[in-house]
């Protein structure tokens, strides 16, 4: 096998994503053949000794599993409660063995179709942005939004100092005095 960028070959093993593969190398918890890696390190899993937190990773044995979750109301998306909150995660709710990520998220009051993986590369190709996948979603809001307002919604909407979400295109599905759905 040619050599890989090692967050790349964690996120294979199923230990974690890139993003947090880069943050467990920049610990120093990571070292090939004995020596501490640092980001941008390669390795090649067929000849080198690849360990997390002294653990060695298993890159032929893993038996890639998908699962296709709908995830309701008052589920948190994420794989671990990374603060005090009595409410279940979706990672809880599915019993099986090992490492999974979850691929897209959902607010924690709303509900739909969530893929789990042990796919590093599968998750990653969904969810990065340079691969720029549309996504759908079904809202309902309150009232009847004015045509400025969807226009407004339609170039983006800050939802953070400097962050704005990408435009996107709403059509109304239905609507009436007290509530309306979009697409």
């Amino acid at each position: 096998m040619a050599k890989e960028r090692i967050q790349k070959l964690m996120a294979q093993a199923g230990i974690a994503s890139r993003r947090a593969s880069e943050k467990i190398i920049q610990e120093g918890r990571v070292t090939v053949n004995g020596k501490v890696v640092q980001l941008g390190d390669k390795a090649d899993p067929a000849t080198d000794d690849v360990r997390v937190d002294g653990e060695k990773l298993k890159f032929q044995d893993i038996e890639k599993v998908y699962y296709v979750f709908y995830k309701p109301p008052n589920v948190l998306s994420s794989n671990t409660k990374d603060f005090d909150d009595d409410r279940p995660t979706v990672r809880e709710l599915i019993p099986v063995e090992g490492h999974l990520f979850t691929i897209g998220r959902l607010d924690a009051e709303s509900e739909g179709m969530m893929i789990l993986t042990n796919d590093g590369e599968l998750k990653n190709k969904l969810s990065h942005p340079r691969y720029e996948h549309t996504k759908t979603y079904k809202v309902t809001v309150y009232g009847e939004p004015t045509p400025e307002h969807l226009e407004e919604w339609q170039n983006g909407v800050f939802i953070g100092p400097g962050e704005k979400t990408a435009p996107c295109y709403i059509k109304v599905l239905e609507s009436n005095k007290t509530t309306t759905v979009l697409r």
